[in-house]
């Protein structure tokens, strides 16, 4: 018993004595590490370094205070850590796949007097896993709200979360909750409106995580909306007049595709002989009689919507019409006018008299023309009959008297 004791003593005395030894009281020296970020399952490196050593010992411990190296030895029996170099002035050390147990706080230690130490701080990041996208229903109808949540679990630290629904960002409300192993779930729901411009729209959830790039969920809105109803004249292309034929086709378009396409006439009953197949509305041999609003009404589950064609008559052309690149009754211009101009009656009569009167007027004008130029009739007795006091002098005064009489001579003035 005794000589135990004895021994005992003698290898305290020695571990002592050797500690004692590795402590130098040197001033000046300057001990430096650096904290470390590094992904689970990838490597670490912790880099001991000193300036002006004069041969103090360095070694390296974990944050259970265990030696990991003592100067190039280790007495740590994890072969996960391994010696990249060490020399007076570095001691430097990798720990490969590293797992979120190696989370912690490592001392570099000088063996000075007093002894010097630094501290490396490794944070391990686990990224979490993919995210999930769940959405309250699959399909929703426009003007409905509708609910999305996305999952991200199992990540330290606690990701976040955004949400894009094509190029709009919005927000969603988060909720962290840490797990018993140190890592955290993140939940982030959104809520929002839908119309019938949503079908199809991607919604992403997006997460930001230091230890993951790119990782997102999807997923694609499907809505359901009421018809969109438009009416096409097929013929004619310009005027509808007495006589001619009247034909209009009713494009519909909705989600799910309308399953009933109806035509009426608004507040009257369909002409006799209009026909409707399918989409489209037939009437021929029109008359002023048909003039009204024809409406196509178009239906799906989620409800009906409908379009009008307000249909004029006008009557038959009495000459053939000059063709025209800008046809009066058409789609565009059927909704929202006032009552149709009158027939052309009153135009061509306009005309008629004013042509009547402008060839009254010219006859009238001529007529005076002609009556203030006609000619005067002179003779050689009638010369100088105008200045006669009376009919012998006039005779007297004659040029040449009697005797000329057989060379009369005609004059027009």
């Amino acid at each position: 018993m005794a000589s135990t004791a004895s021994g005992s003593l003698a290898l305290s005395f020695s571990l002592v004595v050797i500690s004692m030894a590795f402590f130098h009281k040197v001033e000046g020296q300057n001990l430096a590490t650096d904290n470390i970020t590094v992904v689970e399952g990838e490597m670490a490196t912790i880099s001991c370094r000193v300036r002006n050593n004069d041969d103090s010992v360095i070694q390296l411990l974990n944050p259970n205070r265990q030696t990991i190296y003592f100067k190039d030895v280790r007495p740590l029996k994890d072969s996960r850590f391994q010696l990249m170099n060490f020399s007076d002035n570095e001691l430097r050390v990798s720990l490969s796949n590293v797992s979120l147990s190696d989370d912690g706080r490592y001392v570099c230690q000088l063996y000075t007097d007093p002894p010097q130490e630094a501290y490396a701080d490794i944070t391990v990041l686990v990224p979490p896993g993919s995210p999930i996208i769940e959405s309250r229903e699959d399909v929703v109808s426009e003007g409905n709200e509708t609910e999305l949540t996305c999952t991200a679990s199992g990540s330290k630290p606690a990701a976040s979360i955004r949400w894009m629904k094509g190029d709009e960002e919005m927000t969603g409300e988060t909720m962290v909750e840490e797990t018993y192993d140190r890592m955290f779930t993140v939940t982030s729901r959104v809520r929002f409106l839908v119309s019938k411009e949503d079908d199809g729209v991607p919604v992403d959830c997006i997460i930001d995580h230091p230890a993951a790039n790119d990782l997102l969920a999807q997923r694609n809105l499907e809505v359901l909306y009421k018809p969109e109803v438009k009416i096409v004249v097929t013929y004619p292309e310009g005027l509808t007049r007495e006589g001619d034929n009247l034909d209009l086709t009713c494009i519909a378009g909705g989600k799910p595709q309308p399953h009933q396409i109806n035509w009426l006439r608004v507040n009257e009953d369909m002409p006799s002989h209009a026909v409707v197949t399918g989409s489209d509305l037939f009437i021929e041999n029109l008359n002023k009689s048909f003039n009204g609003t024809y409406r196509c009404v178009a239906s799906n589950t989620v409800g009906e919507a409908y379009d009008d064609y307000i249909l004029y008559v006008y009557d038959a052309p009495t000459t053939i019409p000059t063709p025209t690149s800008n046809p009066v009754n058409t789609q565009d211009s059927r909704a929202g006018e006032g009552a149709p101009p009158k027939l052309d009656h009153a135009v061509i009569g306009g005309v008629v008299a004013v042509v009547m009167f402008a060839i009254l007027c010219a006859l009238i004008v001529l007529g005076r023309y002609f009556a203030r130029h006609k000619g005067t009739y002179f003779t050689h007795e009638a010369k100088g009959a105008d200045d006669a006091a009376d009919a012998d002098t006039a005779i007297i005064n004659a040029e040449g008297g009697h005797t000329n009489t057989d060379e009369k001579k005609e004059y027009y003035i």
